[in-house]
């Protein structure tokens, strides 16, 4: 269990540092992500980006199990 909270830190930590390089190759504004803009109201909720980073890190924690 302490590995893989550790495993999930550093995953974590790595995207929150390679966030604004991501934000520069688009991720967090492709097709699929849901936008609202309205009067007054921004709703934004990342669908595709969302997917794209869950197989990610489902790719390397089963490349780290191995």
């Amino acid at each position: 269990m302490a590995r893989w909270l550790i495993t999930l830190g550093v995953i974590l930590v790595a995207l929150g540092l390679l966030w604004p390089v991501l934000a520069k190759i688009g991720l967090g504004n492709l097709p699929g992500d849901i936008r609202i803009e309205r009067k007054g109201v921004f709703f934004y909720f990342p669908l595709t980006s969302g997917l794209i980073v869950s197989v990610l890190v489902s790719l390397v924690l089963w490349l780290l199990r191995r």
